[in-house]
């Protein structure tokens, strides 16, 4: 291919607007390659996080990271909030299984040792931890110059439940769902948001919406921990849960394979709006990659329904469950 064509083939692109694929993330590929690495290392119990059952309770671990996210961390030389994200990455896929987060163990790989870095992340997963009620139980930080540009940070969150406490996982034909705010973009779909605000824009730049904070800082808005909902969860007969994550808001059919009717989700920050419109993006797009102000979700009869909301604070009603065949329905969208 020349470079003429390979600039026409970015014009047509441009014209047709940025999508999650074309900036370097195909969730379909993502979602067959773990589907292949789960096969073959056999079956376990749980979706969102693993569940081991050892006697009278369940033991349940998730790992995750942070993800591009770092490169924003990078530009903006702060790393201040990163641990946060990755505490909360972890922590709020045990919530939606129904598991109290109650421990968690870093692992930071570096191009090169840096005290200040570690310093930064030490300090956000230590608020990380605090927000999420769990303790920090070691770590580990590795130099390999050869394999790490930059950094890379990931952990895994150990969980307790009784057995009675995990949410069956599977919602009911005639359920209603309850959302709860997200605080931002959280760390999904940054490989995204990064391509389009970096079209005309540096990092630094004041965030139109929003003068007062750099485009940056707007994209490292820590992620929302969740785990002061489960109190609330727990007291009602709550069907399923999902964590609105990578895959935006088809995160919904993990709670099973029912049509969901969202009528009321919370509005989208103005950091979604600033991105779709930098990149060109389509509202599908969105839907499918963020998860557009709405960061946990749970269903359960509508009578339980009332009293969670009245019970959490900034809870609410955002839609139902309706027979169907794994669709979402939200803002005029099929997803």
């Amino acid at each position: 291919m020349t470079d003429g064509d390979a600039a026409d083939d970015t014009e047509e692109a441009d014209s047709e607007g940025l999508t999650y694929a074309e900036a370097g993330v195909d969730i379909a590929g993502q979602e067959a390659a773990t589907a292949a690495l789960v096969g073959a290392t056999g079956d376990f119990e749980g979706d969102f996080a693993g569940l081991l059952d050892i006697g009278d309770r369940y033991l349940a671990l998730a790992a995750d990271g942070v993800g591009t996210k770092l490169l924003v961390a990078e530009a903006l030389d702060d790393y201040s909030t990163i641990g946060i994200d990755c505490i909360a990455m972890n922590a709020n896929d045990l919530v939606a299984a129904g598991v109290d987060p109650v421990a968690f163990v870093d692992y930071l790989a570096v191009e090169e040792p840096d005290d200040a870095t570690a310093e930064a992340i030490g300090k956000g997963l230590d608020e990380g931890a605090e927000r999420a009620g769990v303790a920090l139980v070691g770590g580990e930080t590795a130099v390999m110059p050869d394999v790490i540009k930059g950094l890379d940070i990931a952990g895994t969150c150990a969980g307790l439940a009784p057995k009675d406490a995990i949410f069956p996982g599977e919602a009911q034909a005639g359920d209603v769902v309850v959302g709860w705010p997200s605080s931002g973009i959280h760390s999904n779909g940054l490989t995204l948001a990064r391509e389009a605000v970096t079209r005309d824009h540096e990092y630094t730049d004041p965030f139109p919406p929003n003068p007062d904070r750099s485009i940056g800082e707007e994209l490292l808005e820590p992620t929302r921990i969740y785990s002061d909902l489960l109190g609330a969860l727990r007291e009602v007969d709550t069907h399923a849960a999902a964590h609105v994550t990578g895959g935006g808001w088809t995160n919904l059919t993990r709670m099973g394979d029912f049509r969901y009717e969202v009528d009321d989700p919370f509005d989208a920050q103005p950091v979604f709006k600033f991105v779709q419109g930098e990149g060109d993006v389509t509202d599908e797009e969105m839907h499918r990659t963020f998860n557009m102000g709405t960061g946990f979700v749970a269903a359960m009869s509508e009578a339980d329904a009332e009293a969670v909301v009245e019970a959490t604070e900034d809870g609410r009603i955002v839609g139902r469950v309706e027979e169907g065949e794994g669709s979402v329905a939200i803002r005029g969208l099929e997803l």
